[in-house]
């Protein structure tokens, strides 16, 4: 039947919503080789119709097998756009998961042309978050907005002083605390991990 094995690509990936399942390279050949079949089969049926101009277009017997022909062949397109444009926003939604490095059991789910995709789209989306300000945004820190832009830090170790970036210097010691800028203790834990 025209078009099931197109179905199956698209029930296969709406069993899996969130993951990536294998990229079913057989059964996309499979669908394109079916897309082929029909195409050749509407292009001989057409041009039956075509030289058959004496007759009536609607009733030429050829006419409903042209038109179901053209119809499932467009059903298996738009199946295989869906198939691969459902992977890609999975893929995207991975990125800001997981960063621009994809665990390995991921990457083993992914066609070539995937892997190169998601390069791109990573390299993009790098070149966008430098572009943005002075020293860049990272816009995959926070997913979600802060509650607050100042949060309570209290000091495990002796730190010293600390220059925020208005100017201010604090003097951090081990038990103290303080309320900083959100950015400034982000700064303030990678410097922190550095020394130790």
């Amino acid at each position: 039947m025209f078009g099931e094995k197109a179905c199956n690509l698209i029930k296969e990936l709406s069993r899996c919503e969130n993951v990536l399942p294998p990229y079913n390279t057989d059964m996309v050949k499979e669908v394109c080789a079916e897309i082929k079949q029909l195409d050749d089969l509407n292009r001989s049926n057409g041009a039956i119709v075509a030289n058959e101009s004496g007759l009536a277009v609607n009733s030429n017997p050829l006419y409903p097998t042209l038109r179901i022909g053209v119809t499932a062949l467009k059903r298996n397109v738009r199946c295989l756009i869906a198939y691969h444009h459902n992977r890609l926003r999975i893929l995207r939604t991975m990125r800001w998961e997981f960063g621009s490095v994809l665990p390995a059991d991921i990457k083993v789910n992914m066609s070539s042309e995937e892997v190169e995709w998601f390069c791109q789209y990573s390299r993009n989306l790098a070149k966008y978050m430098r572009s943005i300000g002075e020293d860049g945004l990272n816009l995959g820190l926070d997913l979600r907005p802060p509650k607050s832009l100042y949060i309570e830090v209290r000091c495990l170790v002796d730190y010293g002083k600390f220059e925020l970036s208005d100017g201010t210097v604090l003097l951090l010691k081990k038990d103290s605390r303080h309320y900083l800028p959100r950015t400034e203790c982000e700064e303030l834990i990678t410097k922190v991990y550095r020394r130790l």
